[in-house]
């Protein structure tokens, strides 16, 4: 498909003004394509020529203003528009479109459990052409007329109220100006909760056969979005811009979430079938948070070309958190930012494909490249950025400066520069210049601390590695004189690098010093000697969470970097989880305690010793929990120590009895989650996958049943899912995703060595032919990441060098390589100690 590059989308639109679409979608065509009518409404302002875009199973008509155009005319996706004379034009075109399997376009799904179908669409960046024809760039915003024709019993929802007008015909209210990427459809028999807020329509959806599950938690995410709608309407001036508020959860979505104005879209996950901890329902009521943020980020006011992709996920991760802390139950929000998604910029920054915040256009000269910036920077680092901005500007002059970018921008496009213009309205310090060296530059800045003792006092200064200025906190921490273990902060003072040089700190040598102690700022940190072991021996003795948040992600830094063995963070889980009050924290240790050190970062012959570890420390969390205290810890520690199990003998009791000791009950989550692991362990065989699948038939049994296939220790089960993912082409990307998390298993190194060679043509070749999300699918979850060797580095270099790979590969695949070539080193350094 040809890609739409940025000086092709600045002279359309310095050509064309884009007034109106009229788009009729008829879904009773079959269950492989769909009816497509669009009328374009369009002002040339000067003659000349253009092209429309969009992508039929067959092209049935196009005229222009009356005149009809040839249907072979189209050149791939661009349909050619020549001899433009100035005014006003028509464009009417009359397609057949094809669904699709794979998260893009128009998403179609039959559910397994009753046989209910839904559609959806997912338009972001190109997927538009896949549904209606259109002038397919952000800053082409346009009015749209839809009318959709859906079975009987179907409820169609869109960017506006929907209305049945009979024979199965929905008509959707006119829109605000939209880009054309944010039009919305979800149709399907859903099932609703329907409520009004403050005079607006509020709505939450899922298939029918969730109805329970939602229903269970309807007020909790009502809750939430009421929440969070008023305290929006209290930070910003300008008020909700939409007739309505749909939160429709979906089936096989890709994404965590989607912001089309007024039907928000989210992976149905989060309507939760099985026990979930009150971290992972603050994940989901973060998501409805910063989805909402995005009504104002994104939808009204829009950026022009996706090199602003920043301006839109940035500021919505920023406010998804802050908003959820200030506004609702869930006040830890920026811990589980702290350990979790943090990290995720972190890790992505220090890759070769890391790039600015805010990149030159020039970095982004097509929708290719754009797909690519969808990442730990845009949302995790651009978000840090934004809270050190925070901290810098002062809150007041930030919200002041956000105001004014809406007033200048509704309902129209912006840029970086708009931006800051609008910050600098409202302050005297140069943001362009925070901006530049904040949003411009690549790479984590290291702050180490170091302690040196003088007679009566103690003095610390702070070194910075990097380039960029930091306004940090530093806490300074004594042992408590009762006990001698617990550690009590002494002092937190604010700290601006590099300008403030060398800090006294009256008294004697504190046990601790941790600088960006509230997690202030984007950087790594290095503790003085003094200090790290203090860390290492009283971390869970350290009073706040988000203090202790940040030395985890100061140790876990010093393992990827190779200055700290993977055993010793281990020791350090094993030592302090079971006193650790803070669920976040827990939960991102034991994460990447799990699936980095034991699964990468340690050899074949020490891994066992790590899974021990893990499986001691997880019986310990189970054991400290049986009184009902902390179902959330209970819950965490059960699954990783499914997840870490060497031997079946006792998660196979719990399988076969329906229960861990002492509670939980198996869900289905739980009881997938065990099979998965017995059939690694080769504990069971393909009737006990039959059998539980024949119990929970839904979508999330098919995926978990395809997982577990797939991970069988078995010649031809192996055979089976690689060609299900890499042959057949007929694996949706949910399920390919459970096909490919299943195949790879360290344990099974001996049966798997084949296929490492086999990866990187085949994953070339399935990419080509499916597109990006089934690429995306590929390089993240198919590769075979348990294989930290040479040869599989060598490997994929020689692959990403002479294959030609799609962007969306590429990309991946450079990212899995660098981590492997990470893993290695450790390795290296471990076995050198």
């Amino acid at each position: 498909m040809s890609v739409l590059t940025r000086d092709e989308a600045q002279t359309r639109a310095q050509l064309i003004d884009v007034q109106r679409y009229t788009i009729d979608l008829d879904l009773t065509r079959g269950a492989d394509t769909f009816d497509s009518t669009t009328v374009i409404g369009f002002t040339t302002r000067t003659a000349g020529d253009t092209f429309v875009e969009v992508r039929p199973a067959a092209l049935r008509s196009i005229t222009l203003d009356g005149h009809p155009l040839d249907p072979a005319a189209l050149d791939d996706n661009r349909l050619p528009l020549t001899g433009l004379t100035p005014g006003p034009h028509e464009l009417r075109v009359e397609a057949a479109m094809a669904y699709s399997h794979t998260g893009e376009g128009m998403h179609r799904f039959t559910d397994p459990t009753d046989g209910e179908t839904y559609a959806y669409t997912q338009l972001f960046m190109e997927d538009v052409q896949r549904v209606f024809a259109a002038f397919d760039q952000p800053d082409l915003k346009a009015v749209f007329d839809l009318t959709v024709t859906a079975p009987d019993g179907w409820t169609v929802l869109a960017n506006g109220v929907t209305e049945d007008i009979g024979d199965g015909t929905w008509r959707a209210a006119t829109t605000p100006l939209l880009s054309t990427y944010l039009v919305a459809v979800a149709a399907g028999p859903w099932h609703s909760v329907r409520t009004e807020h403050r005079g607006l329509p509020f709505g939450i959806h899922c298939r029918r056969s969730l109805a329970p599950y939602l229903d269970a938690d309807a007020e909790e995410i009502l809750d939430i979005t009421r929440a969070c709608y008023d305290r929006y309407h209290e930070k910003f001036e300008e008020p909700y811009p939409f007739d309505s508020y749909d939160q429709a959860f979906v089936p096989e979505f890709n994404a965590g979430a989607m912001e089309n104005p007024g039907l928000v879209t989210f992976r149905d996950e989060f309507i939760h079938r099985s026990a979930v901890t009150d971290t992972e329902r603050q994940t989901r009521a973060m998501v409805i948070a910063h989805e909402m943020a995005h009504m104002w980020f994104g939808d009204l006011v829009t950026l022009r070309w996706w090199d602003d992709i920043w301006l839109n996920e940035s500021f919505a991760e920023y406010m998804g958190y802050q908003t959820l802390t200030e506004a609702t139950r869930f006040t830890g929000t920026w811990v589980d930012f702290g350990v979790a998604r943090k990290a995720w910029g972190y890790d992505a920054d220090q890759r070769p494909s890391t790039h600015p915040v805010a990149p030159d256009a020039d970095a982004v000269p097509d929708t290719a490249s754009a797909l690519l910036n969808f990442d730990g920077i845009s949302y995790a680092k651009g978000a840090s950025a934004l809270r050190q901005l925070v901290a810098w500007l002062g809150e007041k002059d930030f919200l002041a400066g956000i105001n004014t970018h809406f007033r200048r921008h509704k309902f129209a496009n912006a840029t970086l520069a708009d931006f800051i213009a609008s910050l600098a309205h409202h302050t005297d310090r140069d943001v362009q210049a925070w901006a530049d060296t904040w949003l411009r530059t690549t790479g984590v800045d290291t702050l180490t601390a170091t302690v040196t003792e003088h007679p009566g006092q103690t003095a610390l200064t702070l070194t910075r590695d990097g380039s960029r200025p930091h306004r940090i906190t530093v806490g300074i921490y004594d042992r408590d004189l009762i006990d001698g273990a617990t550690l009590v902060r002494r002092e937190l003072s604010e700290v601006d690098i590099p300008a403030d040089g060398e800090h006294s700190l009256p008294g004697p040598r504190p046990a601790l010093v941790v600088p960006n102690d509230q997690d202030l700022t984007y950087a790594k940190i290095r503790l003085d000697p003094h200090s790290e072991e203090a860390a290492l021996r009283g971390l869970s003795r350290v009073p706040d969470p988000l203090t202790r948040a940040v030395l985890w992600n100061c140790l876990r830094d010093m393992v990827r970097d190779g200055e700290l063995e993977p055993l010793t963070y281990l020791e350090a889980a094993r030592a302090h989880l079971p006193g650790e009050r803070e669920l976040a924290n827990v939960q991102g240790v034991l994460a990447f305690a799990r699936t980095q050190i034991a699964d990468r970062y340690t050899t074949p012959t020490e891994r066992p010793d790590a899974l021990a570890l893990l499986t001691d420390l997880c019986t310990d969390l189970i054991r400290r929990t049986e009184d009902g205290s902390d179902p959330g810890l209970r819950l965490t520690a059960v699954r990783t120590l499914i997840d870490s199990a060497a031997h079946a003998d006792t998660i196979r009791d719990w399988y076969d009895s329906g229960s861990v000791p002492g509670g939980p009950e198996l869900d289905p989550e739980l009881r997938w989650r065990i099979l998965g692991r017995l059939c690694v362990l080769g504990a069971v065989d393909d009737a006990v996958i039959e059998a539980e699948l024949t119990q929970d038939p839904s979508a999330t049994g098919r995926q978990g049943a395809a997982h577990c296939r797939a991970a069988l220790p078995d010649p031809e089960a192996k055979r089976a899912a690689w060609d299900a993912m890499f042959t057949t082409d007929e694996l949706s990307n949910y399920l390919f995703t459970a096909t490919a998390q299943g195949f790879w298993q360290p344990e099974q190194n001996d049966l798997l060595h084949p296929y490492v060679a086999r990866y990187f043509p085949d994953a070339v070749a399935v990419a080509h032919r499916r597109g990006p999300a089934i690429a995306d699918a590929a390089g993240r979850h198919a590769f075979p990441a348990h294989a930290v060797d040479t040869h599989t580095l060598t490997l994929g270099e020689s692959c990403i060098e002479d294959d030609d790979p799609i962007p969306a590969l590429r990309r991946r695949l450079a990212d899995q390589l660098d981590d492997l070539a990470r893993a290695l080193k450790i390795r290296t350094a471990t076995a050198a100690s």
